[in-house]
């Protein structure tokens, strides 16, 4: 602003630079000016630099996820609309995406983490599917910090909620602790929702004449330029962005969850196409919904309802206030739509047309404010090819492999079932409504949630997954892990994997270390999806997660559904009963290097991380899949942190049962997380009949036992502790802190 009050003049614009404070540089600016054959005004630069930022273009990461696969023989929708969307038979489709919601979240926790949960419903429903489930993927630093540990809380209870207020049941997900995390936490949120294939809905705004339609809450000044300050990295010296954060209502989302499926399941004709105004608010739908179907659009801002006054063009184009949608409807049908919303409660105001051409013009107060190619915003942002260089890291590490030192194993179990990654996360998911809309068959504690789909015998299953110390040491083989890991969650719970959506958190792409990190662990996750037939449908990046120049670990979340064609399939990760036999599948290796026992012990990973065999993970995951189809399986779990003996702990804690098995591996292997693992029981009547259908593809290892005891026989020694200590030291750690 000038020392008038009043909005700079393009000229003043261009000496002072201002776009600077909105993330733009002045090469885009100068490519701005190239565009309109002129100097923007204050509106205009402020348009491009919030649909020119990376949360909203993806510039720097583009030829990145254009090698993604994306196609597959049950996708309806790929990346590119609010979700992906995947046939799930019967005329019945899953959609899914995932978002992060870090900055806010850092700057205030308990409205950024519940906006994040509204805005990834918005997404879901305006596809035209009833969202059911919700996922979280969590990071933090050490909970001993307080600055962490309100953070932590203030979270919670923001994704609690939200989402116990409008009725949608948080049903898994994961947390995960490293001091990386120190100032910039990680919120991602995942969303499932169901549908009609022939509910669905896009975002276009098609034919010339056709109204565009503003519905929901009224527009404030909450969350200007969110999109920009979410494509920054923190800076402490600075004074904190409150202004980008939006506030969420969630009771206001549920009279818009309710009218937009309304209208799009009672008026499929009228209704044209239909868009979330989430990051950059209006101008992102409006110009994405105008230029995905190669039309122009005309606004008159006089008639957005706004809930302060004196709102210039740039706050209302640029403001993230929550619960809104835009929605193109067919010229003369506008009453129908808006007498819907009525009936809501809700604003439903037309605001503009569809216009013939490419031009995307703004007006107010009989003034033209802002005339842009509107292909420029969206289509034609500008596109980075970023350096990459190997860390020095990395190249360093070829030769390093840690030993574990431990010489108590016992303890050394009950240390690493202490710590907060492993730990019980029970008291965070008791404060959400797991249950609500009864529809949850498996909540949060097993290997991956599962929701029944009403009027079927199908069910589907879901989780978030990434181990960033992976990803840290190797890039693309830590890139593969993430998708097999998410993978094996739900084939241990019976479900066939479907697809995925991504969360790709990292640091600044202009440091050649980082984007290597970001090339390499995409091309990994794309090898894992194409091995695995789970393509890519849907997804965000999040980069600049720094803090005064310390970049996070590379956290490439993966949120994965998966398929259970028959109830009777659906299979937890809990010992049922004694007498149970206990089975391995997989081959153990010292694979210690990025392991939470490393972590544990040194207090930092290093070294070169273990091989993995895609080939031998594919294999696996089918056998684990034929077997639970067959029905000798009753409880299945992977392997992951901590390797075997954490896995077989965490087996006994449900039921109160204990193990009692023999390991062909020296004591330390009971540790390692070598990949591609699986723990799982058969009923000892079933037991012949399991192994004259596998053979020695499984090995025996043990049984259930009634008492309470995990014994464990190594090459060593016989371990033996009793399960409720083991548990004990398990579900406390997060309970200190909350």
């Amino acid at each position: 602003m000038s020392s008038y009050g009043k909005e700079p003049t393009c000229e003043e614009i261009r000496q002072t630079k201002i776009y600077k404070d909105w993330a733009m540089s002045e090469e885009e600016y100068e490519h701005a000016c190239k565009i309109l054959g002129r100097l923007p005004n204050y509106t205009e630069c402020g348009l491009f630099a919030v649909m020119w930022s990376e949360h909203c273009s993806y510039k720097n990461t583009k030829p990145v996820l254009r090698k993604f696969p994306t196609k597959g023989p049950r996708v309806i929708q790929g990346p590119g609309e609010g979700a992906g969307v995947v046939d799930i038979g019967d005329g019945l489709a899953v959609v899914f995406k995932a978002e992060s919601h870090n900055h806010p979240s850092a700057v205030e926790p308990y409205e950024g983490a519940a906006t994040g949960v509204g805005g990834i419903l918005r997404d879901i429903f305006s596809m035209g599917a009833r969202p059911i489930a919700v996922l979280d993927s969590l990071r933090f630093s050490s909970l001993d910090n307080a600055r962490t540990e309100y953070l932590f809380k203030e979270i919670i209870h923001g994704i609690s909620g939200y989402g116990n207020c409008i009725g949608i049941p948080t049903v898994g997900g994961e947390i995960a602790f490293d001091e990386s995390y120190q100032g910039n936490p990680l919120v991602n949120v995942m969303c499932v929702g169901l549908m009609k294939t022939c509910d669905l809905k896009l975002g276009r705004a098609a034919g010339a004449g056709n109204s565009i339609i503003y519905v929901g809450a009224k527009t404030g000044r909450d969350g200007i330029h969110g999109a920009t300050f979410a494509s920054e990295e923190f800076d402490t010296t600075k004074k904190s962005k409150r202004s980008a954060v939006q506030v969420g209502d969630p009771f206001m989302e549920k009279l818009l969850l309710e009218a937009c499926l309304d209208i799009i399941t009672t008026c499929p004709d009228e209704l044209v196409g239909i868009q979330d105004m989430g990051a950059a608010g209006l101008v992102s739908s409006s110009s994405e919904m105008a230029s995905k179907a190669h039309m122009g659009m005309e606004l008159n801002l006089d008639f957005v309802p706004q809930r302060e006054t004196h709102m210039t063009p740039y706050e209302m184009m640029l403001s993230e206030s929550q619960e809104r949608m835009l929605l193109c409807v067919a010229k003369g049908h506008e009453d129908i739509i808006i007498q819907i919303c009525k009936k809501y409660s809700l604003d439903a105001v037309k605001i503009g047309e569809v216009c013939e051409g490419h031009q995307y013009k703004l007006y107010h107060k009989g003034k033209l404010v802002a005339d842009i190619p509107v292909d420029a915003l969206s289509e034609n942002a500008p596109v980075y090819e970023n350096e990459s260089r190997e860390p020095q890291r990395i190249a360093q590490a070829l030769q390093e492999q840690y030993t574990p030192c431990f010489t108590d194993a016992v303890q050394t179990l009950k240390n690493l079932l202490a710590t907060p990654t492993i730990a019980s996360k029970k008291r965070v998911y008791e404060t959400y409504d797991t249950m609500v809309r009864t529809s949850t068959v498996v909540g949060p504690g097993s290997s991956a949630a599962v929701i029944r789909v009403r009027g079927t015998n199908k069910a589907l299953a879901a989780t978030t997954d990434c181990n960033a110390r992976y990803i840290y040491l190797d890039p693309f083989v830590g890139g593969q892990i993430a998708v097999c890991e998410a993978a094996r969650n739900l084939v241990a719970t019976g479900a066939q994997p479907l697809a995925i959506t991504d969360c790709l958190n990292f640091g600044n792409p202009k440091d050649p270390e980082i984007f290597y990190e970001i090339k390499e662990s995409a091309r990994g996750i794309g090898d894992a999806c194409s091995a695995l037939k789970t393509p890519v449908v849907s997804g965000n990046v999040s980069l600049n997660n720094e803090t005064n120049g310390h970049a996070i670990m590379p956290t490439p979340m993966i949120g994965m559904v998966g398929l259970i064609e028959d109830l009777s399939h659906i299979t937890s990760s809990h010992f049922k009963k004694a007498g149970d036999v206990i089975y391995t599948l997989g081959t153990t290796h010292a694979d210690f290097n990025g392991s939470e026992l490393q972590n544990l012990e040194c207090g930092r990973v290093s070294g070169k991380l273990f091989a993995f065999d895609l080939e031998a993970e594919t294999h696996n995951q089918e056998l684990i899949l034929h077997a639970i189809k067959d029905g000798f399986v009753s409880a299945c779990t992977d392997v992951s942190e901590g390797g075997l003996a954490v896995a077989l702990s965490e087996c006994c804690f449900e039921h109160g049962v204990g193990a009692t098995v023999t390991l062909d591996m020296h004591t330390p292997c009971i540790f390692a997380e070598t990949q591609s693992r699986f723990v799982l029981s058969v009923p000892a009547d079933k037991r012949p009949a399991f192994e004259q259908a596998y053979g020695a593809q499984f090995k025996q290892v043990g049984y259930v036992t009634e008492e309470a005891e995990l014994r464990i026989t190594t090459l060593d020694e016989q371990l033996s502790v009793c399960i409720d200590e083991l548990k004990c030291c398990w579900e406390t750690t997060i309970s200190r802190h909350m």
